[in-house]
């Protein structure tokens, strides 16, 4: 094959709704394609962390190459890129859709379209890309694969006789879905001769090699020995191989035009390589960078502490290496009287939290305890100043503040018709305001809300899906900020406040909140030879109470019978004891406490 020549290349990507079998597809194309030997093939081969595995989800995206032997006699050069399918990590597949010229769009042909299939249909549109719509699981008895392409034709105005009917378990269909790549995505365009433009899509650390980053070529090649330059970061280094993902990594001798493969840079430091960035010769410069794609925000942040303190700098270190694979992590040195240091981390959502602190723990040995999830308010104080505030231990003084702001999202809910009322109510506790609702089919409804952030992290995901028995789907984005009547709820114990347990909180849920907070911590919080008083204030009200009975020992078992004054003075005896204890006793408050908030049943 040509070096010079694209016309064999096709470089997709496969997105999809979670759970819609993205991974399973790409399986049976290594398979079918004979790029895995079959007794090398295992279930999820691109998807590589143990937590992807466990879960059964996608969380990095995986650039494989693949060659296909088509029915006109040619062979192609595939890159396949498989992509996440949890609103988490949309950006993770916009940064995939960036290297691509089509994408193979994933309809379970049993669920239909979803939240996510409109928005990641959307994204690849926004891109200009040529969709190839696959109706997978058609070997299951429930699939309806003839409604999914009605539905395909009305809700995402793709046309449905390209759709390709296939199913990922059985590989029925899979070389259709092949043949429609071939003739349905267009060739990358792009010139051999020029100076090098590639994409870097994204990079990991490795300890012998240093940062190794996964780029997409442009314009012109990449050989090893290559003097390469970052234009954003203003790097500089010689290449120390090139090669790529089979999926196993194999070295080539260069990197040609429209191509996907790896870049070994040999730098030692994880943060000169930024995903986004533009790559070229460091003599002949390209004259403007590629577009990036835009920056991941975080939407919720969290403490993490390290349960041993001398475990601080490990922390630190591992959130840098983190950092290298997943750009969307950004950090801040926290203290906590009740906790010590640790780091104020944000993340994109929810499950991007679990995520990544199952990670640190896994892949860095650490121990670690995580705060309560809260947002970015913006908090205007009465001399006009406005500060960000990421933690209820910033928040300033109730008399300082003349008003707060809060995020607020636009969210998407698909569900059937019968559970629009669930959805409905669903969203007003949780102070959404509905602004829309549009009928898709007969058997689909889209909603949409305006919806405080703060509401969706706490348990809101969870509550949708158990209301509407796993039909209905979400998706959200950032709208704006609004002025809320927001309060920060504190919790004492013993009459201190433990800082780690504090939140912000509107007005109007304050006192459920603390209630139902109060009687949790009840029964998290180990009994103690003292009672403890667990108590919800707001500024120097209390509002809530619930009080951790102290463990006695029966002092009067020796007593029988005998004047009632003898009895008396053994538990006056024990109050004082009980007393003294209670001044210098110390209550330790453990973990689960602080996964109580998230838990807290409204």
């Amino acid at each position: 094959m040509n070096t010079h020549d694209t016309s064999h290349i096709r470089n997709f990507s496969i997105v999809a709704h979670i759970d819609h079998g993205k991974s399973t597809i790409s399986d049976r194309i290594l398979e079918l394609t004979r790029t895995v030997d079959e007794r090398d093939m295992e279930s999820q081969l691109l998807d590589t962390m143990d937590i992807e595995r466990e879960r059964g989800i996608t969380i990095k995206s995986n650039a494989v190459r693949v060659m296909y032997d088509a029915d006109d006699g040619q062979t192609y050069q595939f890159n396949l890129i498989d992509t996440p399918g949890h609103v988490d990590f949309t950006y993770e597949v916009s940064r995939s859709l960036a290297a691509c010229e089509g994408a193979v769009l994933v309809v379970d042909s049993t669920q239909g379209v979803e939240a996510q299939t409109v928005s990641n249909a959307s994204l690849a549109m926004n891109a200009n890309l040529d969709i190839v719509p696959a109706i997978n699981k058609i070997d299951l008895p429930s699939a309806h694969p003839d409604e999914v392409k009605e539905e395909i034709e009305e809700d995402l105005a793709i046309p449905a006789d390209d759709a390709v009917c296939v199913s990922g378990k059985t590989g029925e269909g899979i070389h259709d879905l092949l043949e429609s790549i071939v003739f349905l995505i267009s060739p990358p365009a792009g010139n051999y001769d020029a100076p090098l433009k590639a994409l870097i899509l994204d990079s990991y650390f490795d300890e012998y090699r240093g940062v190794v980053a996964t780029v997409r070529v442009f314009d012109g090649h990449i050989s090893k020995g290559d003097d390469l330059l970052m234009m954003q970061g203003g790097e500089r280094f010689l290449v120390d191989g090139v090669g790529v993902k089979r999926p196993a990594e194999v070295l080539m001798d260069e990197l040609g035009v429209g191509e996907v493969g790896f870049v070994v840079t040999g730098l030692k430091d994880p943060e000169s390589v930024r995903v986004g960035d533009t790559l070229t010769y460091a003599e002949n410069p390209t004259d403007e960078p590629l577009p990036g794609y835009r920056e991941a925000k975080p939407m919720v942040y969290t403490g993490l502490f390290p349960v041993d303190n001398k475990e601080y700098e490990n922390l630190r270190d591992a959130l840098e290496k983190l950092h290298v694979n997943d750009p969307s992590l950004t950090w801040s040195p926290e203290t906590s009287v009740a906790l010590g240091f640790g780091f104020r981390v944000g993340f994109l959502g929810l499950l991007h939290m679990e995520v990544v602190k199952e990670r640190l723990e896994r892949e860095f040995n650490l121990d670690l305890i995580a705060t309560s999830p809260s947002v970015d308010y913006h908090v205007f104080k009465t001399n006009g100043e406005m500060v960000g505030v990421r933690s209820p231990q910033d928040l300033p003084d109730v008399t300082c503040i003349d008003h707060i702001e809060e995020p607020y999202l636009k969210a998407k809910i698909i569900c059937p018709p019968e559970y629009t009322g669930a959805v409905m109510q669903l969203a007003i506790e949780h102070r959404g305001v509905t602004t829309d609702m549009i009928h898709l089919t007969q058997k689909s409804v889209e909603l949409h809300f305006d919806m405080p952030l703060a509401e969706l992290i706490l348990d809101f995901f969870d509550q949708l899906k158990s209301r509407t028995k796993g039909y209905a789907s979400l998706d959200y984005e950032f709208s704006e900020y609004r002025t809320s009547e927001l309060v920060k709820l504190d919790i004492l114990l013993s009459g201190d406040e433990v800082d780690a347990l504090s939140f912000i909180v509107h007005k109007d849920k304050a006192y459920t909140l603390a209630r139902g907070l109060c009687d949790k911590l009840k029964e998290i919080i180990p009994r103690q030879q003292f009672e403890v008083p667990i108590q919800g204030a707001i500024g120097n009200k209390i509002i809530a109470r619930s009080t951790v009975k102290a463990m006695r020992k029966d002092v009067l078992a020796k007593c029988y019978g005998g004047d009632i004054s003898r009895k008396r003075k053994l538990l006056e005896k024990q109050k004082e004891g009980k007393k003294r204890m209670k001044a210098i006793g110390s209550v330790d408050v453990p973990q689960e406490a602080f996964m109580a908030i998230l838990k807290v049943d409204e």
